[in-house]
């Protein structure tokens, strides 16, 4: 399973599908995390682009979208 360990204040659990546990990380507080250091437009598209759309194979970890994010 791929952890993001500078990640770890967003994750959530695990979630399964099929036969593969993934880890489980909330989207807005990765992007919170990454605000630290930089705007909210540029955070998103860093971890849209670096994180998000990274594969790793069957360890490639899913986020959480809450209903009412931005």
């Amino acid at each position: 399973m791929k952890i993001y360990s500078e990640y770890q204040p967003a994750f959530m659990g695990t979630a399964r599908q099929f036969n593969t546990e993934v880890a489980l990380y909330d989207y807005e507080k990765v992007i919170e995390h990454l605000m630290e250091d930089m705007s909210r437009e540029e955070a998103v598209e860093y971890f849209e682009f670096n994180v998000v759309g990274a594969w790793h194979g069957d360890d490639t970890p899913a986020f959480f979208y809450h209903k009412d994010s931005p």
